[in-house]
């Protein structure tokens, strides 16, 4: 059974000056299977992190069905769906998005704010300082985020990303703020992290590099979710 899944979602927007109505997704399926790799390209536009948010129940679909854990996320009430969603996903933005006012270990630690069990928030900050330890960042549990690279930024959303020990983690460009060095870096991270914690990964990416480390490989076009070799 899948951990995640998709089934026929389509996804329309009202353009507010023309009045039209545009279809982004159409009739788009895909399953997620546990400690599974995907990677999703396709042109500028084409509607790739709408597919990740609704993946992530961050957007919601015109149409069609998703479940995440085998959770039928429609039929859920908006807390229990965000309880689901913290506790179940985990995302990397194109820029890390750290609160600038927070460290490194703080910004890291920001999702479990709503975890009320104490073991859990304990073992979270073990794993959290054996996690900054192991992307190059003990030196900086203390910096600000204007301090460090946007390498070492990105570094630490990843951290932050895997601090609840998601399932699924969902990853829309990663590299696409970062150098040829720096994104090489991350893309070898987060394929050894996956390895390591055993999380699923879904990426979005216009790096063929990347894409090729992904065990399943789609286009997006015209709407559509094509597999590529």
């Amino acid at each position: 059974m899948p951990i995640a899944e998709l089934l026929d979602i389509t996804k329309d927007y009202l353009q507010p000056v023309t009045g039209i109505l545009t279809r982004v997704l159409d009739h788009v399926s895909m399953a997620v299977s546990e400690n599974g790799t995907i990677a999703i390209s396709g042109p500028s536009g084409s509607g790739k992190t709408t597919l990740l948010n609704i993946l992530g129940t961050l957007d919601r679909p015109t149409s069609g069905k998703v479940f995440l854990d085998g959770k039928y996320v429609e039929l859920m009430e908006e807390k229990q769906l965000a309880s689901l969603r913290n506790r179940f996903t985990g995302f990397i933005f194109q820029q890390h998005l750290l609160l600038p006012q927070l460290t490194v270990l703080e910004n890291v630690l920001l999702p479990l704010i709503p975890v009320r069990d104490k073991l859990f928030k304990k073992e979270a900050l073990e794993c959290a300082l054996q996690l900054i330890e192991r992307v190059g960042l003990k030196d900086h549990l203390r910096a600000y985020p204007a301090h460090l690279s946007v390498g070492e930024c990105q570094r630490a959303a990843v951290v932050r990303a895997l601090i609840n020990r998601p399932k699924l983690l969902l990853a829309d460009e990663p590299t696409g703020s970062l150098d040829a060095r720096n994104a090489a870096i991350m893309t070898n991270l987060l394929v050894e992290l996956r390895e390591a914690y055993g999380y699923a990964l879904v990426i979005v990416t216009h790096d063929p590099e990347v894409a090729r480390r992904m065990n399943v490989r789609y286009q997006l076009l015209n709407g559509k979710l094509l597999t590529t070799l």
